[in-house]
């Protein structure tokens, strides 16, 4: 079987996050001042054949924890969907 699978990677709560940082203030010097809170991450999508559903989020786990987020200051989310 075939699964799709969407991984949100963003900077763990709590670390600075000079992107978001810095998009916030460019967006107040454009006059939008009411958007706060901005922290900035990746999107990454990704085919994976695997056997099941919990096969392919275990295998994309493993993918995360070592090369597509840093533990130490990133999180991740995972949705599964078949293909």
């Amino acid at each position: 079987m075939s699964f799709r699978v969407h991984v949100r990677v963003m900077p763990r709560t709590g670390l600075l996050d000079p992107q978001g940082q810095a998009v916030e203030h460019a967006l107040s010097a454009l006059g939008f001042a009411e958007a706060g809170g901005v922290r900035i991450g990746r999107a990454i999508e990704l085919e994976v054949a695997a056997a099941s559903r919990g096969e392919a989020e275990t295998r994309v786990r493993q993918m995360c924890d070592k090369l597509l987020a840093n533990p130490v200051t990133e999180d991740y989310l995972l949705e599964v969907e078949e293909s």
